[in-house]
């Protein structure tokens, strides 16, 4: 990536970073002064669970162009028998500025793992459901319900604050699209990392969500999600990273990193034939509204 593009009026926002990891613990003053060099000015760090959020509170407290958003990852180990409670009053604090990620998250269900045991897979070729396949069903189900009330607790908690909510889908689009389908016109969420068709990304506008690309879209396999990306309203999506995951090329199976948000807003806006300038103000315009923040760029920032 050149540092040296011409310098933006419009500053972008990275919208979904994960700072508190522990690959950034060496050197994220570094990480946050590339990401500024490059035009990233403000960064959104999501938490994973209760203590993830408390450590994304400590970055916004410590950096003045960083924010928070709160929640707990629907695959994560919770061991809280309730985190709605800490939940709610870490998003009371001034940096807090979405509950999330939340959501729902069927990639490694039970049944999944036992489908790829060769043994259960000779089996059901010769005698159907085995007991293995039953009992990671009935595992399935617990999952899943879990899953969803963890969901609808977030959610409901969102609508308690006045939050919007930043929503984790792998595998359960229509689980996902049901549950929020009840909190029509009461929250908004944004659909992080989306990987879907363009009949995904209308339905999810349409329900009044918002949508956020990654550096899938510079992927050789991620045609389709580019010209998604390319096709929706300039103002219904996001930009983002994912950090440290999904680093965009030339940087694939590399540490991704905030400053790289630029190259995701650069491919798209290549996809859709217009400069980035344009593109970066009708992105940054969506994250400032979605997450309420100030219009104010922190000094230091540019």
């Amino acid at each position: 990536m050149n540092s040296q593009h011409s310098a933006l009026n419009a500053h972008l926002i990275e919208t979904h970073a994960h700072l508190d990891y522990p690959d950034f613990a060496g050197d994220l003053d570094e990480v946050i002064q590339r990401a500024a060099e490059h035009g990233v000015t403000r960064i959104i760090t999501i938490g994973t669970s209760v203590e993830s959020s408390r450590r994304a509170i400590a970055l916004a407290e410590k950096y003045p162009n960083v924010f928070a958003v709160v929640g707990v990852h629907p695959t994560s180990d919770v061991v809280e028998d309730d985190v709605i409670t800490p939940l709610r009053q870490l998003a009371k604090h001034p940096r807090v500025v979405a509950i999330g990620e939340t959501g729902l998250d069927y990639h490694s269900l039970p049944s999944m793992r036992a489908a790829v045991d060769r043994k259960v897979q000779v089996f059901t070729a010769l005698q159907g459901e085995t007991e293995e396949q039953i009992d990671a069903s009935i595992e399935d189900g617990a999952v899943k319900s879990k899953q969803a009330m963890l969901f609808e607790e977030q959610l409901d908690l969102a609508v308690e604050l006045g939050l919007n909510v930043v929503v984790h889908q792998r595998d359960a689009w229509r689980d996902t699209l049901d549950i929020l389908q009840s909190y029509t016109g009461r929250l908004r969420g944004v659909f992080h990392c989306f990987g879907g068709t363009r009949e995904q990304a209308d339905e999810v506008l349409g329900l009044g969500h918002l949508v956020s690309f990654t550096g899938i879209v510079t992927f050789k396999n991620g045609a389709a999600v580019r010209e998604v990306a390319a096709q929706i309203p300039l103002e219904k999506f996001m930009v983002e990273t994912d950090c440290p995951y999904l680093a965009p090329v030339p940087f694939r199976g590399k540490r991704c990193e905030p400053a790289y948000t630029r190259i995701v807003a650069e491919e798209i806006a290549g996809a859709r034939g217009i400069p980035l300038q344009p593109l970066a103000e009708a992105t940054t315009q969506t994250a400032e509204g979605f997450f309420r923040l100030p219009d104010v760029i922190p000094s230091g920032a540019e």
